[in-house]
Formats: structure tokens, sequence, C-alpha cells
């Protein structure tokens, strides 16, 4: 090969030097490569860029790859590029804490059970077969459930016992009362049963067991009433333990009922004391637990009717209604 640039002679019997038209191809060459590496330069700096490389890069292997946008923890994904995002030291770069369990209220009812039953469902009036299954409630058998009655608007004593429960549920954990609803809203089509609802109240071995209802008898007949069990020995019922104490609990519903709604004892029954004992009613005949019914007024008079429509009443009612629970429970 040769280096310098005067042109050999040319061999015999060729029309051309040879090794010109190497020279011509190698001058193409070093001109095309010269051409060529700035973009391979400017390509390899792009390729250290994005695959992260460097100067401080590791020599011993592939540079790391960047994490991917899915692969970053909660809060890092709107880091700023070139910020690190920082994590607390207990919790995990892939984790969410957990937001904190607000502590139960604490009151003159910490430690205390009490069931609220919603009397009726709003979906009974749709399986009407299912209610009219008969069940034994000890003195003898009856209905599964009933539809409760409506106000002559149509507002149904279901939807009434239901909104007062939960008013009265809120207020009683605000005294620190573990409550307990035998169904609510939507959880189930129809029922449950009496025979449920007061197995209920066993089971969760409750301090104290309301029944929430309303009546539905003539007009003009207004007021509240507390139904308290009768003493029964027949069957599965057995009260004579209940008696006692059940009638404790009505007796401070009543008075409190009473002082917060404005309400007066009933005007039809109790011999106006608000307080009448039956031995008919499957939900206090099968309660061990110490239970009243409470009939928070008439649906059927129109006096009635507009307190029991009323947020504002009902809210009145629960209250009244906790205040007597918080009373017999010794608050």
């Amino acid at each position: 090969m040769r280096y310098d640039d005067s042109p050999p002679p040319p061999e015999s019997g060729s029309s051309a030097d040879p090794d010109r038209h190497w020279f011509t191809r190698r001058s193409t060459l070093v001109v095309g490569i010269a051409a060529l590496a700035p973009a391979c330069l400017a390509g390899w700096v792009l390729t250290q860029t994005l695959s992260g490389a460097g100067p401080d890069a590791s020599r011993s292997g592939p540079a790391a790859q960047p994490a991917s946008h899915s692969s970053l923890a909660p809060g890092q994904r709107d880091a700023k590029p070139g910020s690190t995002p920082s994590t607390s030291p207990t919790t995990s770069p892939t984790t969410t804490a957990a937001a904190p369990v607000p502590a139960p209220a604490k009151g003159p009812l910490t430690g205390k059970t009490v069931v609220v039953d919603p009397g009726h469902n709003t979906g009974n009036f749709k399986h009407t077969d299912e209610i009219d299954q008969q069940v034994d409630i000890g003195t003898n058998r009856k209905e599964c459930d009933t539809t409760g009655t409506t106000t002559n608007s149509g507002y149904m004593e279901a939807e009434f016992t239901m909104d007062v429960s939960k008013r009265l549920r809120t207020a009683l954990e605000s005294q620190g009362a573990k409550v307990v609803l035998t169904h609510e809203t939507g959880a189930r089509a129809w029922g449950p049963c009496i025979t449920e609802r007061a197995r209920i109240g066993n089971e969760a071995n409750a301090d104290a067991v309301v029944s929430v209802h309303a009546d539905g008898v003539s007009a003009g007949n207004r007021g509240f009433h507390i139904i308290l069990p009768a003493k029964v020995k027949n069957g599965a019922a057995d009260t004579a333990k209940i008696v006692g104490p059940s009638r404790e609990l009505g007796e401070r519903i009543a008075g409190n009922f009473a002082r917060t709604t404005g309400s007066a004892p009933a005007n039809y029954l109790g011999g106006g004391t608000g307080l009448v004992v039956r031995d008919d009613l499957g939900g206090l005949n099968l309660s061990t637990r110490p239970k009243v019914f409470i009939e928070c007024g008439n649906m059927r008079d129109a006096k009635d009717a507009a307190q029991l429509t009323s947020p504002e009443w009902r809210q009145k009612a629960a209250q009244g209604i906790a205040d007597g629970i918080v009373g017999f429970l010794g608050g």
C-alpha cells in the first residue's frame, strides 16, 4: 500500500491505474466516514442519556433502566422530572398507609350493647306470601312479620321506623354504646321474621333492646305508648327474668320521650300511663334480654301524622328514646 501522493507508473496492458482507483475509493470512504462520525457520536450521546449512563454510571455492567410510570408508588407519579420522591420511613414505597380508624366514642354507655329493631320492612308489601308464614312465638303461632301501617298520604311505617332507628343508633353511639340494627334499608327484600329479630338481640347479649313502631288505629286516637313483655313460660318463651328490667326500661323511655318530643301518652289505652303489657308479641316472648316496643304515635291521625312525617320531630323521638336507654343503663 502506498502512502505518498505520487501516482505509480501504469502497468503494461492496463488502460487504467488500479492504485488510482483505490485512492479514489479511499478518499470517498474517508469522506463518508467523516460525515457519518458526527451522527454516530450524536446517537451514542442520546443512547447514554436515555439509558442513564454517563460519567458516574457503573462500568461493570449495563446501565440501569429507568422505572416505568406504572411501577412507581402512589405519590411518586406526580414527582417532577429529576427529583427523587421521598417516602415515609415507616411506609413502603409500593404501599399506601391506611387511613387511621377513629376511636369509638367514650361515654356513659361505653361497654354496653344496644339492639335497635326497626319495625317491619318496606319490601313486606311485595312479599306477602313470605311474611305470612307461621312461626312459633311460645304462646301460639302467628305471621313471620306484617306490612305495618301507613299515613293517609302513604308514608310507610317501615320508612318511619328505619329513619328513627338510624337516628337512635347515632345518638347511642355518641354515648359510647355498641349498636346493632336487626336489619337495614336495602339489605334484605323482606322481614326479618319476628323470631329472627328476637334471636339477634339474644345472640348479641344486648343490655337493652328496643323495637321501634308507629300505630295505625282510627283518627282521634293520639299519643305514644310502650309495650312491655308479660310473664310467659311456654315452649321457647320464658320471660320471667326480663319482665322486671323491661318495665324499668319502658318507664325510663316513656318519661324521656314525653319530655323530649312534647307528646302525651296514648289516650286510647294504658290508662294514661303510656305503658301496656302484652303476651302476644313474638319479639317480646322470645327475648332473653330486657326489651320493649315503642309505638311513637298514630299514623292514621292527622295531627300525629304531621309529627311522624317531620324530620325534626323524628330526631326528637330518637333522642327521647336514647335518653331513656342511657338512664336505664346507669348513665
